[in-house]
């Protein structure tokens, strides 16, 4: 269907060039305001937004051929915000903007501005609802991470892109940058993968070349390589490489695996030790859906040694040490819903020892992927949180970053997520509450303390209490003792028992979501919920009989921007 607009366009194209060649900067007269041409004197062209305006399909020409599209709410009047396309590679040369159903008298192509360099709002990641401590792009639509690496001392964090709207619009997907010394503060880099003609950019991951096998090293430093989807048809799994960490070339070669089936994407890629080769693992749909196994020596060509039917898209494959013990390891894999399997990997073939079992809870975080060559061995995981910042030049956030574990439990080994130990360095004045016994009726021991972004942390033997109830800013986080199970905004549950007789949960709360872990890091339920801006209270009350509150600390979060 993208090849064949393209035809149509470029067609539109060569009759408007004829006529309105020669142009230095104005609107072309068919079809009436639907193309402009303009000489490139500067690095970036300025676009208008409107967050609920039409879509539109902005074609940019130049170099005598069609540029993959745009899809772009065009704002025809006052923009909600500007978007920023990069028309360096064009310095000095004429170009030629089409779009498709403007309205007559359209000002749309008009408002379309250069500009020296990305001009920044004053309260840029201080708007109403901007995430204070997870992370949001600058501007624009975001989802899944990918080619989370640790590299030349900074985490970066690469992720879905759509710079031109707040919404998810496949054909615009990029791969935007962050990169971070302790995952909490992040600068954001920009785009470094852009639709080419193999199609746009979709998930993938990245690896460090350190023994050069690709090729691409130079000096001694070893390459940061992407991998990723290039979904066009044929949908094929492509090559990026840097030596900086900021700039990046695409493999010229690409793609490095062809299609398999139309569904195939989400490579991600790792060293495995045992058999010196590195592995592809990647979502493949068939008449079930699959997880393929490939290999390679060199990074450039991959064969395809088998696969195993998994829940569909991107599957992330590690080795975690149960327990701890470093004698006793096992491999998990993972999906996008977070669902997972625990067993053995032979650097060909996953076989699994236990079912298929869940992960958090809800479907409000998607896609995660952990973290290549993290220090200290962690496996650190990032999803994308499906929380909306309505009105927002804006969309989307990733969770704060969680430690993954395997912890033995009475059915076997089970994943545990945990919130990364980085995050206490946001804490700038906490409450601490002297153990105590609460009661029915009793009066709120946490009436006096008031905060915008919070972490809340506890830990209670439930006694004879049936319920307890945390109220943090119009969120409730309920603990029923009968069923044993957590409850969080009357929404999603999740079986949470009791160890030892006593209950521990941790919560964070951002402006678009809230986050709980509880019963050891075996419950995870992350959700979207925007709190009341003059609601800044917290609570907990009791029904049922006596709670011991063993611990109870609330800390006032600062933004991490």
């Amino acid at each position: 269907m993208r090849m064949k607009t393209s035809i149509l366009v470029s067609s539109i194209f060569l009759i408007a060039f004829q006529i309105t060649h020669g142009s230095d900067d104005k609107i072309a007269s068919v079809p009436a305001n639907q193309m402009r041409q303009i000489t490139i004197a500067h690095p970036y062209l300025r676009l208008p937004i409107k967050n609920d305006g039409p879509r539109r399909h902005l074609t940019i020409f130049a170099d005598g051929k069609a540029n993959p599209g745009i899809e772009i709410q065009l704002a025809d009047g006052t923009p909600d915000w500007w978007a920023w396309k990069d028309v360096s590679a064009w310095q000095g040369k004429e170009i030629t903007l089409q779009t498709d159903h403007l309205p007559e008298g359209s000002s749309a192509l008009r408002a379309i501005s250069q500009a020296d360099k990305i001009s920044q709002p004053t309260d840029l990641y201080h708007e109403p609802l901007r995430p204070q401590f997870h992370f949001s792009s600058r501007r624009g639509w975001l989802n899944d991470p990918n080619g989370l690496v640790f590299y030349r001392g900074e985490y970066h964090l690469f992720y879905q892109h759509n710079p031109y709207g707040c919404d998810d619009t496949g054909d615009n997907m990029h791969w935007g940058h962050a990169v971070s010394k302790d995952l909490v503060h992040w600068e954001e880099l920009g785009d470094v993968l852009y639709p080419d003609e193999l199609g746009p950019m979709w998930s993938g991951s990245a690896v460090v070349d350190r023994n050069n096998d690709s090729g691409f090293g130079k000096d001694g430093q070893p390459p940061l390589l992407l991998f990723y989807t290039a979904a066009e048809h044929p949908t094929t799994q492509c090559m990026a490489y840097s030596l900086d960490g900021r700039t990046f070339t695409k493999y010229a070669d690409n793609p490095v695996v062809k299609q398999i089936t139309e569904g195939n994407r989400d490579p991600k890629v790792f060293w495995h030790e045992p058999s010196k080769k590195w592995v592809m693992a990647m979502y493949v749909g068939q008449s079930t859906d699959t997880v393929h196994f490939l290999n390679s020596t060199d990074l450039r060509k991959w064969t395809d040694k088998g696969y195993i039917p998994f829940t569909p898209e991107c599957p992330d494959l590690f080795e975690l040490p149960v327990d701890g013990n470093a004698q006793n390891k096992k491999w998990v894999l993972t999906s996008a819903s977070s669902n997972y399997r625990v067993g053995k990997f032979s650097g060909t073939m996953f076989t699994p020892e236990t079912p298929q079992l869940r992960g958090h809870s809800g479907d409000v975080s998607y896609a995660a992927q952990t973290y290549n060559d993290a220090p200290d061995g962690r496996r650190i995981h990032i999803g994308w949180l499906r929380a909306s910042s309505p009105g927002m030049p804006f969309n989307q956030e990733m969770s704060i970053p969680i430690e993954l574990k395997l912890v033995t439990t009475p059915e076997g080994p089970r994943l545990t997520w945990t919130p990364l130990e980085e995050l206490k360095t946001l804490r700038s004045k906490t409450w601490h509450i002297e153990p105590l016994t609460l009661n029915p009726g009793d009066s709120n021991p946490l009436a006096d303390i008031h905060g915008e972004l919070l972490e809340l942390r506890t830990k209670f033997s439930p006694q004879e209490a049936q319920e307890v109830r945390f109220n943090v800013r119009g969120a409730s986080v309920v603990y029923d003792t009968i069923t044993q199970e957590l409850l969080v905004n009357n929404g999603i549950s999740a079986k949470a028992p009791l160890r030892e007789g006593t209950q521990e949960i941790t919560i964070y709360l951002d402006r678009t979501s809230i986050e709980v872990f509880a019963d050891g890091g075996l419950v995870y339920i992350p959700q979207a919920f925007i709190p009341k801006p003059e609601d800044t209270t917290i609570g907990v009350t009791v029904q049922g009989g006596a709670v011991k509150i063993e611990n109870l600390d609330v800390h006032q979060l600062q933004s991490a921007w």
